[in-house]
């Protein structure tokens, strides 16, 4: 084994200052500066509890529309950007500068200024006034630079090339040319309207993710972080590459309530990195673990980075409907993650760490983990039905019994945590390290799980909106900060009732603060990329985009695809989890709908927008900019671009994902059954994990390169099924386009048709264009026709649109006059596409004979 050297102090300061200054701001004046700072955020943060709850509305007082509840956000963030970020390398982290103090008060004024000068702004829509555009104009400028303050240039830089794209279109060369819009046009539409920088990203912002933030922060401070690392050591640490395994698990807790991949890493990894390399990973491999499986916590929901909020506002789906899609593919990625670090811990022989529990049968292992998951799932089920029974009794009262019910919940869980030692910070340099056992380390924190119960169920059950489910979710995490110490102390005997509360309060403040400070960076960054979605409205850019892609691509569906992952990466690089979301949606989410639709690949729009995000997401693991890997490295000690090159490969697996459910979205559980859902999650699993094995070239033993390929082979197969069948049995019949009449009044309700039209665009373009037609009800063609609200005129072998109802299905789907409908197809009955599985998993059965033959004897070949 090898020993960890001990980080200098000096590493440590780096550390703080990576993370500071990149989600918090570097800067901590001393004095009433400093305090004026850290009383700014948490006000800022009582302001968003306030306009997120039903008290004003109770009152009649505090009321803020949308518009004014984003302007007040804003001019928070933007007066605590200039105050917590310096604006230089050099410049004073122990002070204030003058001028700093200057730029966030003007800052913070035209951030205000929708709100402050609401009414008047409202008489005269579109028609700025001179002091509306010098106040836009110094907005948009002090914008652009607390953005590079709080996340530096490349967001900065793409904002103000859109800008000037905006001003300078006449001049734009080829087909990047437009009308240009005036600098009055301009910041009318970025500055006094909802469609740039106050748009749905800064609403969201607003509404939703400062709440998460600080609901993870508060969490944060209670305890919970240090509650997830001990309890993923505890159960993973002994097993082979334990610590990498626990990692993995820590870093999908803290995901859960963290939005930034940056202090994930660091969070997390200041404790398991150190014992990676201690039970053997080389630092870079250690580094790129934790890389990984902290990116990966951002394409985890509940919260995705904040992005999950952005996608019901943009798709267009409930939150509910944004979390199912999304989980499929963020648990089974988790899941390879693990085998991954499992397959290089046998790769080098690596062994865990010293377990403290005491040694069970593995039928008692099996049947306590069992027993844990029924009482669980009892649990909730008298939970759901008893309130489905208690509401219509108590009415109104409800939520006061419920309140109690879980107050005596919490009560109860303390006293079962006070037979339990408490959980102390270990400091991850000691040269011996005890793993915790199991059962006290798990029971002595179970209070910090009902704040996230509480959540969920508000937001999966109850369908509160996801503001208002985590304000009641921090509503009762702030009772837990206040009441934690004094309850527990009470149960261990010794009670300091004054001194616990006031600790309490103190976590609690200490909490208000972080939340807010760790907002300034999302909520600078939500407003600057509402300048990129305001330039793409104003200009159309969007389209141009769509040509280029075309243009280089061909027409190739697969080079369409991948040139929007590149670009998807190359825009992600450098920026936080929600802008990245924002920008490459904005752009390339509408240049895969498009090129898709004209090129025949129908998907979901959820399923396009996960795509993007998902190689926007990868921009934090790829070099040279993966800002997720050079912090793991200063972590480890290890290089920052080899760690990022590691932390790429370990991260294959999510970057397949997106290919595979664009085109199998099964895999996001559009349209499937619960039986289909689970049946799909099984076999997603082990495809995931055949995946894994061939890319890291190791399963049972080494794998040939033949082995490699064959089970390559079988990922996709188990993955995608329809590729292989539809080789086999074409999946549509071509019917002549006269006969669609008669095939939509022969085909069944529950059918499909594909169409395939051509026509003029909306700017008098030709165009080729695809589309689905979901069969209309009726008895006959004829019928099912006219409910579709559309006229055909027939002539020959050819159907023209003669006439679309104004309102109906057809108009809505995109038909329009004069359009030909070139080809139809409609299913046909053939065998079901898992049918390839079988012979997958016989491939990969031959693959796996042929390995443990193998490592047989290789055995008695070291044994000889």
């Amino acid at each position: 084994m090898t020993e960890d050297k001990m980080r200098s102090p000096g590493d440590e300061v780096d550390l703080e200052d990576m993370v500071a200054s990149t989600d918090s701001g570097a800067r901590k004046p001393a004095g009433m500066p400093g305090k004026l700072l850290v009383s700014i955020a948490a006000v800022w943060s009582l302001f968003q509890l306030w306009i997120a709850s039903p008290i004003p509305f109770m009152l009649g007082f505090g009321v803020f529309n949308a518009t004014e509840a984003r302007s007040i956000h804003l001019a928070f963030a933007l007066f605590l950007a200039y105050m917590a970020y310096p604006a230089l390398q050099r410049s004073p982290r122990d002070r204030i500068p003058i001028q700093d103090w200057v730029l966030a008060a003007v800052a913070a004024f035209c951030g205000a200024y929708m709100f402050m000068f609401y009414e008047q702004l409202a008489q005269r829509p579109g028609a700025p006034i001179l002091q509306d555009v010098i106040i836009g104009v110094i907005g948009i400028l002090l914008l652009l630079e607390a953005t590079r303050r709080a996340l530096g240039p490349p967001l900065m830089i793409v904002a103000m090339v859109f800008l000037v794209y905006s001003l300078a279109g006449p001049w734009m060369p080829g087909i990047l040319a437009h009308g240009g819009v005036s600098l009055f046009g301009l910041v009318n539409h970025q500055w006094l309207t909802t469609q740039g920088v106050f748009g749905i990203a800064l609403g969201v912002s607003t509404s939703f993710v400062f709440l998460f933030v600080l609901f993870g922060a508060l969490l944060d401070k209670a305890g919970a972080g240090n509650y997830f690392i001990k309890v993923a050591f505890s159960l993973l640490g002994h097993y082979k590459g334990g610590p990498a395994k626990a990692a993995v698990v820590a870093s999908g807790m803290t995901g859960l309530i963290s939005g930034s991949s940056i202090a994930n890493v660091v969070t997390t990894g200041t404790f398991t990195v150190p014992m990676m390399k201690r039970v053997g990973f080389p630092a870079e491999k250690a580094g790129a673990v934790e890389v990984a499986s902290s990116v990966n916590g951002q394409i985890m929901p509940p919260v995705m980075g904040a992005a999950a909020f952005l996608m019901v506002e943009y798709v267009g789906i409930s939150y509910v409907d944004v979390i199912k899609h999304a989980f499929l593919p963020a648990l089974i990625s988790y899941i390879a993650l693990i085998y991954i670090v499992h397959l290089e811990a046998l790769k080098a022989n690596m062994q865990g760490l010293q377990s403290s529990n005491p040694p069970k049968p593995l039928v008692r292992k099996v049947i306590g983990f069992l027993g844990g998951l029924l009482l669980m799932m009892i649990t909730a089920l008298v939970v759901y039905y008893g309130l489905g029974w208690i509401k219509p009794l108590m009415g109104d009262a409800t939520p006061w019994l419920v309140a109690v019910v879980l107050t005596a919940v919490y009560v109860g869980l303390l006293k079962l945590a006070s037979g339990y030692p408490e959980l102390e910070l270990d400091d991850p340099n000691e040269p011996v390290y005890t793993l915790p056992q199991t059962r006290p380390t798990v029971m002595v924190g179970l209070q910090y799980i009902l704040p996230v119960v509480v959540l969920i169920w508000c937001l999966m059950v109850e369908r509160l909106s996801p503001g208002l489910s985590a304000f009641w979710a921090t509503v009762l995490m702030v009772f837990i900060m206040i009441t934690q110490r004094p309850i527990t102390s009470i149960f261990r005997g010794r009670s300091d009732m004054a001194k616990d509360i006031r600790e309490g309060l103190l976590d609690l403040w200490s909490g208000l603060v972080t939340g807010a400070r760790n907002m300034i960076g999302i909520g600078i960054a939500t407003a600057t990329a509402g300048i990129i979605v305001g330039a793409v409205s104003q200009t159309g850019v969007g389209l141009v985009l769509a040509d280029v892609v075309e243009v280089l691509s061909m027409g190739n569906l697969m080079l369409i695809l991948l040139l929007t992952a590149v670009l998807s990466l190359i825009l992600g690089m450098g920026l936080p989890t929600t802008a990245n979301y924002i920008v490459v949606s904005a752009l390339l989410a509408p240049v895969i709908v498009q090129l898709g639709e004209q090129n025949g690949l129908l998907v979901p729009l959820i399923a396009v927008h996960l795509f993007v995000f998902y190689f926007g997401i990868m921009a934090d693991v790829t070099p040279p900019v993966g800002l997720a890997s050079f912090a793991a490295a200063a972590v480890s000690g290890g290089d920052p671009i080899r760690t990022g090159f590691q932390a790429f490969y370990y991260s294959l697996r999510t970057a397949a994902l997106p290919f595979l459910f664009i085109f199998n979205t099964d895999l996001l559980l559009i349209d499937v059954s619960w039986l289909q859902g689970i049946l799909i999650f099984v076999v997603a699993t082990v495809a995931m994990l055949i995946f894994a094995a061939a890319t890291q070239g190791f399963m049972v033993t080494r794998s040939r390169w033949y082995e490699s390929i064959l089970l390559l082979l079988v990922a996709f197969t188990l993955f995608r099924p329809g590729f292989w069948m539809d080789m086999i049995h074409d999946p549509y019949q071509d019917i002549p386009p006269a006969q669609f009449v008669e095939t939509l009044g022969s085909v069944s309700d529950d059918t499909t048709l594909r169409l395939q039209i051509a026509g003029l665009d909306a700017y008098g373009d030709p165009m080729t264009t695809y589309m689905t037609l979901p069969v209309p009800e009726g008895e006959t063609g004829e019928e099912r026709l006219e409910n579709l609200g559309l006229e055909l005129f027939i002539d020959d072998e050819k159907a023209v649109v003669d006439m679309v109802a104004y309102g109906s299905q057809a108009a809505d789907m995109g038909f329009d006059f004069d359009q030909e409908i070139i080809q139809v197809l409609a299913p046909v009955d053939r065998w079901t596409k898992e049918w390839m599985w079988i012979p997958a998993f016989l491939v990969f059965g031959l693959v796996l004979m042929l390995q443990r033959r193998r490592r047989g004897r290789d055995a008695a070949l070291a044994q000889a």
